[in-house]
This record gives structure tokens, C-alpha cells and sequence, in this order.
């Protein structure tokens, strides 16, 4: 029981020496105001930089589209040129072949 007496002793003290603590003091007035400064500063700078963060993740986003539009684009201007060649090679086979006909007609 003597305990809880010492405990409630010291409790009652340190509330005392807080409600004693002397918060107009200039010194530490400035200190809290510039703290709120600084915080005042540090949310607004975190605010442009989510917002900076988030125009950058649209930005990227847009432009991974745009990317994967071209990639696209160009596999599908891949498959015409193969195409091209791979006709362009017929036409010279036929014109081969026509040609040694031709011969053969002619002699």
C-alpha cells in the first residue's frame, strides 16, 4: 500500500511541475512556431511532390501504351515486309520459270 502512496506522490509532482512549466517563454514559443514553419512547409512540399508523382505515373503510363503501340506497329509492318519478300520471290520463281519456257519455245 505504501507503494501506490509513492507512486500517487510522485505522479502528483511531475503534474505539478508540468501545469509549472513555463510555455510563454520566448525561446520556446519561437521554437514551436517554427516548427509549425517547417511542417506548414514540409506538407506543402509533400503535396507537390505526390502531385508531381502522380502527373510522372500518368506520364509513364501513357507513354508505355504509346510504346507498346509502336512495338505493335511495327511487328505488324515486320509481317508485310516478309509478306512483300516472300511475294517478291514468287514473282521472280514465275518470271524464272516463264523465262526457260520462253526459251524452250524459242528453240
Amino acid at each position: 500500500m505504501n507503494s501506490v502512496i509513492e507512486k500517487e506522490k510522485k505522479l502528483n509532482l511531475a503534474l505539478t511541475k508540468l501545469k509549472n512549466l513555463n510555455l510563454r517563454n520566448p525561446d520556446i514559443k519561437k521554437n514551436i512556431e517554427n516548427l509549425n514553419s517547417q511542417k506548414n512547409q514540409l506538407e506543402i512540399e509533400k503535396q507537390e511532390l505526390e502531385e508531381k508523382y502522380k502527373t510522372l505515373t500518368e506520364e509513364y503510363n501513357n507513354l508505355s501504351e504509346k510504346l507498346d503501340q509502336f512495338q505493335s506497329q511495327e511487328k505488324i509492318e515486320e509481317k508485310k515486309q516478309l509478306e512483300f519478300s516472300e511475294k517478291i520471290d514468287e514473282l521472280n520463281q514465275e518470271t524464272d520459270t516463264l523465262l526457260d519456257e520462253l526459251d524452250k519455245w524459242q528453240t
